[in-house]
């Protein structure tokens, strides 16, 4: 009963961070300059050696930034491109600098405090990241399909875009479940209260400023990067002896790959990835790769681009 209690206290005491975190990062707001063009300085060295064409993404959302800013002192046209230039406005550089900063913070609190110990607690650690990460992507779809109900706005390839993206998730922690990250009733206990009070959460960033729910989740979806890199790196020959689980094997392999090209917007029309999956080292390289995507994706809804994917009718097959 104590434990419980004390799960407890610290579950509303997170709740009460995350809704501190929402009302000073809207206080913020109200004092920057919503047409300061976005700068980002100090990015993960890792992601661009995974994508080098990420840079001149970057520079792309910079460029489309300063348009942005120009439509936003007249008036938006008919036509919007992605939700962020329906309903966002820029951010400033603080407020990204502020958003970087709650995700460390929360993953020192939560990850770095909980889920340490031996090896088989980094299955334990996958999987509570992948339970809460999943959810601003339901969160997305929640606040889409209700702008639509009420005739605000649709496109529909952002929902189908969404869904993939949560698609993506759900096997990753599918996967995380069979190497036996949710073991422990604590483990799902935190996991799961964690992740509704998010979901809440991200409904409101969202409903307020698209881009700024974007940007938040970019450096979310950059931890998950980092996390499964240094992972990587630290006990890539270990894993490598060991066999690829069941779930990697039916989505990568087997299963019906179409939601799984659609996600990946930023290759757009190219050739389709196609992860090898021989071992559990290929499957944590595909997990890693697949979170690299998010990110890139996440960037590119930062600004006024219409995302295009694989199955777009702007896409031709020869």
């Amino acid at each position: 009963n104590t434990i419980i209690s004390n799960m407890i206290f610290s579950r509303q005491s997170l709740m009460l961070l995350l809704l501190l975190v929402l009302v000073v990062t809207n206080l913020s707001s109200g004092f920057h300059n919503y047409n300061t063009i976005s700068s980002r300085q100090n990015e993960k060295q890792t992601l661009n050696d995974y994508s080098p064409a990420l840079s001149d993404q970057k520079e792309r959302k910079k460029r489309c930034f300063a348009i942005s800013t120009l439509r936003y002192q007249s008036s938006l046209p008919t036509d919007h491109a992605n939700p962020s230039s329906k309903f966002g406005q820029p951010l400033s550089a603080g407020i990204e600098e502020f958003n970087q900063k709650s995700i460390s913070m929360m993953k020192s609190m939560l990850f770095d405090s909980i889920f340490t110990g031996e090896n088989d607690r980094q299955f334990a650690r996958f999987y509570a990241l992948e339970t809460i990460a999943r959810m601003p992507y339901f969160s997305y779809l929640s606040v889409l399909h209700f702008y639509e109900t009420c005739g605000l706005w649709r496109k529909a390839k952002y929902l189908k875009i969404h869904f993939a993206e949560s698609w993506n998730e759900l096997h990753h922690l599918l996967i995380m479940e069979e190497l036996g990250g949710s073991q422990k009733f604590m483990d799902r206990f935190i996991a799961q209260h964690i992740a509704v009070g998010y979901y809440w959460f991200v409904v409101g960033l969202y409903i307020v400023n698209p881009v700024h729910a974007y940007n938040f989740n970019e450096h979310v979806e950059q931890h998950a990067f980092d996390t499964y890199d240094i992972f990587l790196k630290e006990q890539g020959e270990e894993l490598k002896k060991l066999p690829a689980p069941q779930a990697a094997i039916d989505y990568y392999i087997d299963g019906d790959l179409y939601m799984f090209d659609e996600f990946q917007t930023s290759r757009g029309c190219s050739e389709p990835r196609r992860p090898k999956i021989e071992n559990l080292y290929d499957v944590f390289v595909a997990i890693r790769d697949d979170e690299a995507e998010h990110v890139k994706t996440m960037i590119e809804l930062q600004t006024d681009t219409e995302l295009r994917t694989n199955h777009d009718q702007t896409c031709t097959v020869d």
